[in-house]
């Protein structure tokens, strides 16, 4: 009998990726040499740099794994396409650190919102994938997890370009995205409902 490859070493590899990505973000943070409270003031860049990589790395991990749970076989494109949406998300150590070592400049935080921009468009190949492809959900649920993807990828493109001339507001633009993502299923709208 031929067996088809379950996805569940794709999601233990994804987990294992995920976990190293945290790791190298955590390891990139620097006490202050003072042993004051006020030598933690000016390390404000890195807090908020290192907060919103956290929670996006969480996010990303929550939707994933939601997206995986609806993986029957691990197919050779659905593992390249894996692949493309862990490396994409390796950026984000780098970006994090330069964003904070430069407290914020404009090109280092449109590179930051470049990377959200990267993750999302990989993660539209995962629902491409793992949604588009099934029979088991209703067109609604389709619809609203790409319109989801898309409004965001867009939003996420803008604030890497805003990022260029205003980077708080870039930074910020980008973590109003995230609030969309904070529940990994997609509202959908009923209508006609009674």
């Amino acid at each position: 009998m031929d067996q088809k490859p379950g996805p569940e070493r794709l999601s233990v590899f994804s987990d294992g990726v995920f976990a190293i990505i945290m790791t190298i973000l955590v390891l990139e943070l620097r006490p202050p040499e003072s042993a004051s409270f006020s030598a933690l003031l000016p390390l404000w860049p890195t807090a908020l740099s290192y907060a919103v990589s956290y929670l996006f790395i969480a996010i990303v991990w929550v939707n994933h794994h939601h997206l995986l749970q609806y993986a029957e076989v691990a197919t050779p494109r659905l593992i390249w396409v894996n692949f493309a949406h862990l490396f994409s998300m390796s950026l984000l150590p780098f970006s994090t650190a330069w964003m904070a070592d430069t407290r914020l400049a404009p090109v280092p935080v449109a590179v930051y919102a470049g990377v959200f921009v990267l993750v999302n468009a990989t993660y539209l190949l995962l629902i491409r994938e793992l949604i588009d492809r099934s029979d088991r959900h209703g067109r609604a649920t389709r619809r609203m997890m790409r319109l989801r993807s898309v409004a965001t990828l867009i939003v996420f493109a803008i604030a890497s370009l805003v990022a260029l001339r205003f980077p708080l507001w870039g930074l910020g633009l980008a973590c109003c995205c995230l609030a969309l993502y904070v529940r990994p299923q997609a509202p959908i709208v009923n209508v006609g409902s009674g």
